[in-house]
């Protein structure tokens, strides 16, 4: 997507956008995806890390004000067996089972809003990789893509993130560049790490088991444009 400053902005499917911090977008970045019809932004990270930066563009209230922002985070960071399993954040698809597991109801919750949503939506987490890469694996299934497509919307995650990590003026404490047989190797064990966690995954079940209501997944696949 053509929004100044955004990293890894992109179509999940539908009118459902993903992307990393909203916080580096630009004032124009704003208006630009307001021009696109977005109205609604579902932030999942954790209630810490929304934090502006010095490196991150000031941008005035009145560019944000005509968009509701909603805060939806995919876990709880404090608990014990998430943190044992995934360690300080969750940086590896190989998580994902474990996250649907432990955390269905804010899975659900997501689901949630995003039916409900005013506009088009926009999900960011940090690196737009991760957490929104649950989230859009949830969605594709929803819309019916292959584990391999799903593995693909990933890969573009991970590759935007790393190039943004080449460039960007913020020194990730965890996190670097990588390229090369590296970035081959992470992204070889990344992609069947999606696969894994998509096969045999049905997103519909899942939400309907925990609190999704039929209208609400009905009003979620009409925002995928599949009803």
């Amino acid at each position: 997507m053509e929004w100044e400053g955004a990293v890894n902005a992109r179509r999940i499917a539908g009118d459902i956008f993903g992307m990393g911090r909203s916080e580096w977008l630009t004032e124009t970045g704003w208006r630009q995806m307001y021009d696109d019809g977005v109205r609604t932004v579902i932030d999942l990270r954790n209630v810490g890390e929304r934090l502006r930066r010095e490196t991150d563009p000031e941008v005035a209230a009145e560019v944000r004000s005509p968009f509701t922002v909603l805060n939806c985070p995919t876990e709880e960071p404090d608990h014990a067996e998430f943190r044992e399993l995934s360690g300080p954040y969750m940086s590896h698809p190989s998580s994902y089972p474990d996250n649907l597991r432990l955390f269905p109801h804010k899975i659900t919750a997501i689901a949630r809003s995003l039916a409900g949503a005013e506009g088009a939506v926009v999900i960011h987490c940090s690196a737009g990789r991760d957490r929104t890469g649950l989230i859009a694996m949830l969605l594709l299934n929803l819309a019916g893509a292959d584990t391999g497509t799903i593995a693909d919307h990933y890969e573009f995650g991970l590759r935007g993130i790393n190039e943004w990590h080449r460039i960007s003026p913020y020194r990730h404490p965890i996190e670097r560049y990588v390229s090369g047989p590296e970035l081959a190797a992470r992204i070889e064990d990344t992609r069947a790490a999606v696969e894994a966690a998509a096969e045999g995954f049905d997103a519909a079940k899942y939400l309907l088991r925990n609190g999704l209501g039929e209208t609400e997944l009905r009003q979620l696949r009409s925002r995928l444009h599949l009803d």
